[in-house]
């Protein structure tokens, strides 16, 4: 039985497909992809699909940069070669399970530990919605792909998606209201009480008021009934923007000295081999992937939180820089 979510992306993929091949003919595409015959009429209408790994091909004999999309989509994760679509999958899943995974996808989860276990290739719709169910984000990965406006079944989220993300950058702490939002406790409210997302995550009244106006100015929230809601499930990714992290550090580095009963803070300055180092800073990666797993599967919406991930590491000590000190 297709789920809705597969139906989707096998729309997606098709506009995808007929936007990769741009302006050449269905022949000439063919052609320059190294086919005898013409499988692209095929696969525009839906009639056939392609695998992922086909189409990551088809995206390089074009000229399109496929590890740095893969790259600037997910930094901590690489995608090098087409045929490390099932590794990538596997690392980008982190601890969902396989259930957990089948529920937000609608296939078998049989189905998909033969896809990351690469004993089965996933063709482009079930790679697409293998990763709008893992990461929430498939618009902004085919935006490195192709330009979204190609995309029409996607370019409204990811027209919301870009205006949530400029606007942390404007506001950083919308990312923060709109998690308070999403909580069971507001959600129960009976009505949206001014004040109640400031006490909540100890801010001003004028920055909750100032942001949920331009979180409705952009569409990104909207009135239902008395209380706001977020429109659609939305996920932002803003780890690459510096100012963000800034804003994110100096709010833990506020709360170091009159921490909470939850918090947790701590820190470890050592010394270590290369090796060693690398070690740490995968298993760092690994507990990050993880944990933005756990929030994507949690069942409820109880607690607000950050993590905030930090490995510092200054360069090798060089013999020949070690400065002379005149004696006496």
């Amino acid at each position: 039985m297709t789920s809705q979510l597969e139906k989707t992306m096998t729309k997606v993929a098709r506009q995808f497909l007929r936007a990769l091949r741009g302006r050449r003919s269905q022949q000439a595409f063919a052609r320059r992809l190294g086919f005898k015959g013409n499988p692209i009429a095929d696969w525009e209408a839906g009639r056939r699909m392609p695998t992922a790994e086909v189409v990551l091909r088809a995206c390089e004999r074009v000229g399109v940069d496929v590890a740095g999309a893969f790259a600037r989509f997910h930094p901590a994760l690489a995608l090098t070669r087409p045929e490390q679509v099932a590794a990538w999958l596997a690392a980008a899943r982190g601890s969902v399970s396989f259930v957990e995974l089948a529920a937000r996808s609608g296939y078998s989860r049989y189905q998909i530990a033969r896809w990351l276990q690469a004993r089965a290739k996933p063709r482009l719709p079930e790679f697409l919605t293998l990763v709008e169910a893992i990461t929430g984000r498939v618009s902004d990965l085919l935006a490195e792909l192709v330009p979204m406006r190609e995309i029409p079944a996607l370019a409204p989220i990811h027209a919301q998606r870009e205006a949530a993300r400029r606007l942390a950058y404007e506001e950083p702490w919308t990312e923060a209201i709109l998690r308070v939002l999403e909580t069971d406790q507001y959600r129960g409210l009976s009505e949206h009480v001014p004040g109640y997302i400031a006490a909540t995550l100890d801010i001003d009244r004028a920055t909750e008021e100032r942001c949920l106006a331009k979180l409705e100015r952009s569409g990104i929230v909207r009135r239902i009934g008395e209380r706001y809601a977020c429109v659609g499930s939305l996920t932002v990714d803003t780890r690459a923007v510096p100012m963000l992290k800034l804003h994110w550090n100096d709010a833990v580095r506020g709360r170091i000295a009159a921490p909470l009963s939850d918090d947790l803070f701590a820190y470890n300055v050592f010394s270590v081999s290369a090796a060693d180092l690398q070690r740490i800073r995968e298993l760092l990666l690994a507990a990050f992937r993880q944990a933005r797993s756990i929030v994507a599967a949690t069942p409820s919406n109880e607690r607000i939180a950050v993590v905030n991930l930090q490995l510092m590491c200054w360069p090798e000590p060089k013999r020949d820089h070690i400065p002379i000190v005149p004696r006496g």
